[in-house]
C-alpha cells in the first residue's frame, strides 16, 4: 500500500460536504481501488462557523483559499467554489504552476479557460481532471476521453441541464405553463433563486463547449456556442409538440463540418422514438456517435451532491493511480482553432409559434413571409384559444436551410400582426 493522497479542498457546500461523506464512507473500498488512502488534510469556505452536517474538526482549516495551493501536505487541490474567474481561476492557476494535481467541477471555468489551464497541467507534469463538470455523476467525459479514444467522433449531443429538463418534463406531464413550474422547481430546489444561468441555456452551453473539445480535438470555445433558452416556452407549445409525435427538450449539440465547428443550446422538438424524448426529471443524458463504435448513450444524475462527488474522487483515485493524460484527450497544442460554422448552411426541419391577432389577412402574410424565403410548410395549424390578447398559430416546416427560416422570421419583424416574439424549435434530426 502506498502513501497517502493528501487533498486540500476550496469549498464546502453541497457539494464539498458530499465529497467528505463518500470518503467516508466507502474509505475501504476507495484506498483498495486507488492502491493507496486519499485522505483531506486541509479546507477551506468562505464561512467557518457554518454547520455542515460533517466533522471538521479534523481537517486544517485555511482561512485564505488560495493559500491552499501551496500548501505543504497536499498533493491535490480540489476546487468546488465555482465562478468562471476569481477566486476560483486563481486557486486554479497557482496549484497546477505549482506542479499540484487539481480536480474541479466548475464547468464555467474550463469553457472560459480550459486551454490556458490544460496548458499549464501539462507544463508542470500535473493533473487537470474535471470529470464532474460535466453532467454530474455521468462518466461521459471519460467515456469520450478514454472510451471513444479510437473513435472519429461525428456528433455530440444530449441533455445537459436538470434543472431545464424538470420544468419541461414537468410542464408536459402536467399541462402547466413556465413561470409556474420554475417557482415549483425553485421551492424545490432543483433552481436557483436567479435561474438564469440554467434558463437561458448558458450553463448547458459551458457543457458543451467542454465536450465538444474533447469530441473533436478543438480548444474550448464557449464564446462560439449559440445559446437560447427555455424560458419563452409554454404549455400549448409542449401539447402541439406532442400532437405532433415529439417531445420538447433543451438539447446541446457539436457537430464538426467541413465549414468548421457547430455548437448550439436550443429547445428542440425531440421525436418520441428518440432515447432523450425518455429523459425525465432532472436527469442529464450525452449522446455521442462514433465511426466504429457507432451510438453511444451515457444517462444518469447530472447533479446532487451524491452524483457530482462520486465524480470528483473518481478523478482523485485515478489521481492516486497515476492515471491521467492531457485534460481534453490530447495535448493542448493539438488543439485545434476551429472556425465557428456558419449555422445558416444547416439543413433540417423547424417548429415555428406565432402569437397573432385575430384578424383577416394574418394567415396570408405569414405563408407569404414563408413563400419568399424559400420555407416550405409541411403543416400549420391555427389554434382559437386567447393567448397574449391573441391567437396561437403552429408552423413545421419542411427540411430546408436554416437560413431560409432566419429569413422567413426577419420579414415578419415589425409586424403589427403578431403578438409578441415568435418561437423557434429546431426538429432534431
Amino acid at each position: 500500500m502506498g502513501e497517502a493522497l493528501r487533498v486540500a479542498l476550496a469549498g464546502l457546500g453541497t457539494v464539498g460536504g458530499g465529497v467528505i461523506r463518500l470518503l467516508d464512507a466507502n474509505r475501504d473500498l476507495i484506498t483498495r481501488r486507488a492502491g493507496r488512502p486519499i485522505e483531506i488534510v486541509a479546507v477551506s469556505a468562505r464561512d467557518r462557523t457554518k454547520d455542515r452536517g460533517v466533522d471538521l474538526s479534523r481537517f486544517e482549516w485555511v482561512d485564505d483559499t488560495a493559500a491552499l495551493a501551496s500548501h505543504p501536505d497536499a498533493d491535490v487541490v480540489v476546487e468546488l467554489i465555482g465562478g468562471s474567474d476569481g477566486p476560483a481561476l486563481t486557486l486554479a492557476r497557482t496549484a497546477l504552476g505549482a506542479g499540484r494535481g487539481f480536480v474541479t467541477a466548475n464547468k464555467a471555468m474550463l469553457a472560459h479557460h480550459g486551454l490556458e489551464l490544460a496548458q499549464k497541467a501539462e507544463a508542470s507534469n500535473a493533473a487537470l481532471k474535471f470529470e464532474a463538470a460535466v453532467a454530474g455523476g455521468i462518466p461521459v467525459i471519460k467515456g469520450l476521453r478514454e472510451g471513444a479514444a479510437a473513435n472519429a467522433i461525428a456528433r455530440v449531443y444530449g441533455i445537459l441541464n436538470g434543472t431545464c429538463n424538470f420544468i419541461l418534463s414537468k410542464m408536459e406531464a402536467e399541462g402547466r405553463d413556465f413561470a409556474e413550474v420554475l417557482a415549483e422547481a425553485q421551492a424545490l430546489g432543483y433552481a436557483e433563486a436567479d435561474p438564469s444561468f440554467d434558463i437561458d441555456g448558458v450553463d448547458a452551453a459551458h457543457k458543451l463547449s467542454i465536450l465538444a473539445a474533447i469530441a473533436f480535438g478543438t480548444q474550448p470555445a464557449f464564446g462560439d456556442v449559440a445559446i437560447g433558452g427555455v424560458r419563452h416556452v409554454l404549455a400549448a407549445d409542449i401539447a402541439q409538440a406532442a400532437s405532433l409525435g415529439y417531445r420538447v427538450r433543451l438539447v446541446g449539440v457539436a457537430e464538426e463540418g467541413a465549414n468548421g465547428l457547430f455548437q448550439r443550446v436550443h429547445p428542440h422538438l425531440v421525436p418520441l422514438d428518440h432515447p432523450l424524448a425518455h429523459v425525465t426529471g432532472s436527469t442529464n443524458a450525452v449522446v455521442a456517435e462514433g465511426n466504429f463504435v457507432g451510438r453511444l448513450l451515457f444517462q444518469g444524475a447530472g447533479a446532487g451532491d451524491g452524483p457530482t462527488a462520486s465524480a470528483v474522487v473518481a478523478d482523485l483515485i485515478d489521481i492516486a493511480r497515476g492515471e491521467y493524460g492531457a485534460s481534453f484527450a490530447m495535448p493542448a497544442h493539438e488543439l485545434s482553432s476551429a472556425p465557428k460554422a456558419d449555422s445558416g448552411e444547416r439543413r433540417g426541419r423547424a417548429y415555428l409559434r406565432f402569437t397573432v391577432q385575430d384578424k383577416v389577412g394574418v394567415l396570408a402574410e405569414i405563408a407569404a413571409a414563408m413563400r419568399d424565403a424559400g420555407v416550405s410548410i409541411e403543416s400549420l395549424i391555427q389554434r382559437g384559444e386567447a393567448a397574449d390578447g391573441g391567437v396561437m398559430i403552429a408552423i413545421v416546416t419542411h427540411e430546408g436551410p436554416e437560413r431560409a427560416v432566419a429569413q422567413a422570421l426577419e420579414r415578419l419583424r415589425g409586424s403589427q400582426s403578431l403578438v409578441g416574439q415568435p418561437l423557434l424549435m429546431h426538429i432534431l434530426g
